[in-house]
C-alpha cells in the first residue's frame, strides 16, 4: 500500500501510536516544523490491542510510517496486571507489526532498558543479554520480539528514565513535591540516564524524515538516551538547584538519600540502567545530549508555560 501525501498539507503522513504521551504528544508538536503531517488518534479510535481498529487507520490514513509510542507503562500496576501490560506492550506490538508488514510500511517502535536484569556496571550494548526483572520489562521484551519476528523494516528505540513537559515522570513529580513538603527521600543506589522525551521525538521523527526521502533506513534495535549516568539521588538535586535557579520553586526541600531496600516497591526495578549509545551514534551520525543540558531545557519550557499560564489568569 503505497502512502499519500496528505491532501491539505501535501506533506507525507505519519500514524503515531500513543499521541497523548510524553514522546508522543511532542512528537505531534515537532512534525509539521520537518515537513510531516502527524496523526495520532486517540485510543478509542486506534486500539492497537485490536488488530481490525489498525487495518482500519492505516486504510483511511495510508501513512509512510508508524511511530509507536503507546504503552502500559505502570511499572508497579504491571505485577497486579500483567495481562493488561502483554496485551499493550506485547499484543499490541504484534499487530501492530504484522499490520505495518501487509502495508509494506516501516514501524519505529520505543522500548526501554527494562528488558535488561539490572546486572553489572558497565554501559550495556544491544547485543547484552536481556532479563527483564518486571512483569513491565517482560512484556516490553515479548513486544521487541514480537516485531523482529514478524517485520524486517523496523527500527526499535530502547531508552531509559524518560521525562518531559508531558504527562506524568520523575521531574514533575520532584517539582509538585519540591512544594508540597519539605523533605524528600529518593534511591541513591540505581543508575541510569535521564532522557528528555522531546530529544526522543527528534530522533525519531530524523529518522521518519530520512526514510521517507531515502526509502530505506539501516533497521534493527539501538539504544538512545541522555548522555553521562547519574542516580535518582543525584537526578533529584539537579532537578532542585535548576528549578530553584528558573524560579520554577521558591525553596528546596532537603532530600534524604536511601537504598532501594529502604524503599520497597511491588515491581523491582534495574540497578544499572546505562545504555551504550555508540551504535546508535555512529550509525545515525547523531550524537546524544548531556542530560543536565536537556534537564534545563525541559525545565524552561515548564517554566515560561507557568508564568504564560499566570499571566492569563491575571488577565482573565
Amino acid at each position: 500500500m503505497p502512502y499519500e501525501l496528505n491532501p491539505i498539507s501535501n506533506e507525507p503522513t505519519v500514524l503515531v501510536c500513543g499521541g497523548s504521551g510524553q514522546v508522543g504528544r511532542s512528537i505531534i508538536e515537532q512534525a509539521s516544523g520537518r515537513g510531516i503531517h502527524a496523526v495520532a488518534p486517540p485510543s478509542r479510535v486506534l486500539d492497537i490491542t485490536n488488530s481490525v481498529s489498525i487495518s482500519e487507520a492505516l486504510k483511511f490514513y495510508k501513512p509512510a510510517l508508524i511511530i509507536n509510542a503507546a504503552a502500559y507503562t505502570n511499572v508497579d500496576g504491571a505485577e497486579a496486571n500483567a495481562a493488561r501490560a502483554f496485551a499493550i506492550n506485547r499484543d499490541g506490538v504484534q499487530h501492530l507489526a504484522e499490520a505495518a508488514n501487509l502495508a509494506g510500511i516501516p514501524l519505529f517502535h520505543i522500548s526501554t532498558d527494562y528488558v535488561f536484569s539490572g546486572e553489572g556496571n558497565e554501559p550495556i550494548a544491544e547485543s547484552h543479554p536481556t532479563r527483564p526483572c518486571s512483569i513491565y520489562g517482560a512484556s516490553k521484551l515479548a513486544g521487541e520480539q514480537a516485531i523482529i519476528k514478524s517485520l524486517a523494516n523496523h527500527i526499535v528505540l530502547r531508552t531509559s528514565w524518560v521525562y518531559g513537559i508531558h504527562g506524568n515522570n520523575f521531574a514533575k513529580t520532584m517539582l509538585r513535591l519540591g512544594r508540597e513538603r519539605s523533605s524528600i527521600s529518593i534511591i541513591n543506589d540505581q543508575m541510569g540516564c535521564p532522557t528528555y522525551a522531546a530529544s526522543i521525538a527528534s530522533v525519531l521523527l530524523e529518522l521518519g524524515s530520512r526514510y521517507i526521502e531515502r526509502r530505506d533506513l539501516p533497521w534493527g534495535t539501538y539504544h538512545y538516551s541522555g548522555r553521562s549516568a547519574c542516580s535518582w539521588y543525584e537526578f533529584a538535586v539537579e532537578i532542585f538547584r535548576q528549578a530553584a535557579t528558573l524560579g520554577v520553586l521558591d525553596q528546596i526541600p532537603r532530600i534524604d538519600a536511601v537504598s532501594t531496600d529502604e524503599y520497597p516497591t511491588p515491581a523491582r526495578r534495574p540497578a544499572w540502567s546505562v545504555l551504550e549509545c555508540q551504535h546508535f551514534e555512529s550509525t545515525f551520525g547523531i550524537s546524544t545530549l548531556e542530560w543536565r543540558e536537556e534537564l534545563y531545557r525541559c525545565l524552561s519550557a515548564l517554566s515560561t508555560s507557568a508564568q504564560s499560564a499566570n499571566r492569563t489568569l491575571r488577565i482573565g
